[in-house]
C-alpha cells in the first residue's frame, strides 16, 4: 500500500481552510484509514459507522479487537447521532472542555456505530479534539471517526508525523502531517455511565480541573490497585513501551545514580530519562532530558518522544526518575508505568 502524505501548518490560524485535507476526507467517506493531528497525539481515523474501515485499523496497528475505540466528532449537534441519555453535568463539562482533551463514556445510541468500535460494550467513548485540522477533516468528512492513537499497538504514541510513518508507513491510505502535538498524553477518560463519574484514564484534563466544574470525581481502581480489569479504550494491554526494558525508580537523584552505577558495573549500557534540573547530576551511558520539574506539562509534550528516542540509541535498559502525581503528573506517570510493565525501584 502506497501510504500518501499531505502536509499543511501546525493549526495555529484558525481562518485557514485547509483544501489539502479534501484527499484524505474523502478516503474516510471511501472507509480508508487516515492518520491525522490531535491536540494529544496523532489518531488512526477510520468512518465510526463501517466495521469495514474500523478492522483496517486494527489490522493496521495490531492491536486487539477487544479494546474499544474512542469515536471523535467536530460538533456537539453530532451527539444525537451516536449516544443518548446525556446526563446534565455531561454538557457541563463538555462547556467548558471540548474542544479539549476530555474523551466521555455515554450511553450508545441505536445500531449505526460499528460493533468493533465499541468492543461489542453498550456505552462509547467520544470526544472532541482541539486542533483545527482534526476538526476540518471530520468537518469535511462527514462522518464520526473512530481514532486511537496512530502507531504500532504497544509502542510509544505517536507525537510527530514522522512517528506515524515510521510505525505504519504502507499499512494506511495517508498521513496528515499538522507537526508537532502540543499536550503529548492522551485525553483523559470519564465515565459517565457511574453513579459518580470515574476517572478511567487520567490525561490532559485533571482530576482537579473536572472537579471545579462538576464536584465530586472518583477513580477507577484499576488506576489505584493491579488486579482490577481497566475499562477504559487504551487501557487494558501494556503500552508506550521502547524496545529496551523501562525502570521507573523512585527515591531522589542520589538514589537513582546509585542505581545507575550499579547496572553500568555490571557492563550494562544504561539510558537515563530525566528532566533538564538534573541533567548535571546525572551519569551514565545516555541521559535524556524529558522538560522540567517546574512545569510538568512540557514533561508530557515530550514523553513519548523521548522514549522513541531510546530506540536509536545502543542501550540495554532505561532508567526514568519518577514525578510527582499532582494535575498532568497523574497522566505522566500512569503511561511510564504502562511503559515499564509496573517495573519500579524503590
Amino acid at each position: 500500500m502506497n501510504t500518501k502524505q499531505w502536509i499543511v501548518d501546525d493549526g495555529t490560524d484558525l481562518s485557514t481552510t485547509y483544501p489539502q485535507l479534501s484527499q484524505p476526507a474523502q478516503l474516510l467517506r471511501e472507509n480508508e484509514v487516515v492518520a491525522f493531528p490531535t491536540e494529544t497525539v496523532y489518531g488512526l481515523g477510520a468512518n465510526a459507522f463501517s466495521d469495514e474501515a474500523v478492522r483496517k485499523i486494527y489490522e493496521a496497528k495490531g492491536r486487539p479487537s477487544d479494546n474499544p475505540l474512542i469515536v471523535h466528532i467536530a460538533s456537539i449537534s453530532k451527539l444525537d447521532e451516536i449516544v443518548q441519555d446525556i446526563p446534565e453535568y455531561a454538557y457541563k463539562l463538555m462547556n467548558e472542555f471540548w474542544p479539549g482533551p476530555l474523551t466521555l463514556i455515554l450511553p450508545k445510541k441505536g445500531n449505526k456505530l460499528s460493533t468493533i468500535v465499541t468492543a461489542g460494550l453498550d456505552t462509547v467513548g467520544v470526544r472532541m479534539p482541539n486542533h483545527p485540522v482534526a476538526l476540518k477533516l471530520i468537518q469535511e468528512a462527514d462522518v464520526p471517526i473512530a481514532a486511537p492513537s496512530a502507531n504500532k499497538s504497544g509502542k510509544p504514541s505517536p507525537t510527530h508525523a514522522s512517528h506515524v510513518y515510521h510505525d505504519l508507513n504502507g499499512k494506511i491510505s495517508g498521513i496528515v502531517d499538522g507537526g508537532a502535538t502540543g499536550v503529548g498524553v492522551e485525553s483523559t477518560v470519564l465515565d459517565c455511565t457511574t453513579t459518580v463519574p470515574t476517572i478511567l484514564r487520567p490525561g490532559g484534563v485533571t482530576k482537579e480541573q473536572l472537579e471545579s466544574v462538576i464536584g465530586e470525581v472518583t477513580i477507577d481502581q484499576a488506576l489505584l490497585e493491579e488486579g482490577h480489569a481497566p475499562k477504559s479504550p487504551g487501557m487494558k494491554y501494556t503500552h508506550y513501551a521502547p524496545n529496551a526494558p523501562v525502570f521507573v525508580v523512585h527515591g531522589g537523584v542520589s538514589f537513582l545514580q546509585e542505581i545507575i552505577d550499579q547496572y553500568q558495573k555490571e557492563g550494562k549500557k544504561v539510558g537515563v530519562l530525566t528532566t533538564e534540573e538534573h541533567l548535571p547530576l546525572l551519569h551514565a551511558h545516555k541521559v535524556i532530558t524529558c522538560g522540567t520539574l517546574t512545569n510538568l506539562q512540557t514533561v508530557a509534550a515530550q514523553l513519548y518522544d523521548v522514549l522513541r528516542k531510546f530506540d536509536e540509541e545502543d542501550i540495554d535498559l532505561i532508567l526514568s526518575e519518577s514525578f510527582p502525581y499532582d494535575g498532568v503528573g497523574e497522566a505522566i506517570m500512569n503511561r511510564l508505568l504502562k511503559a515499564a510493565g509496573n517495573k519500579v525501584i524503590k
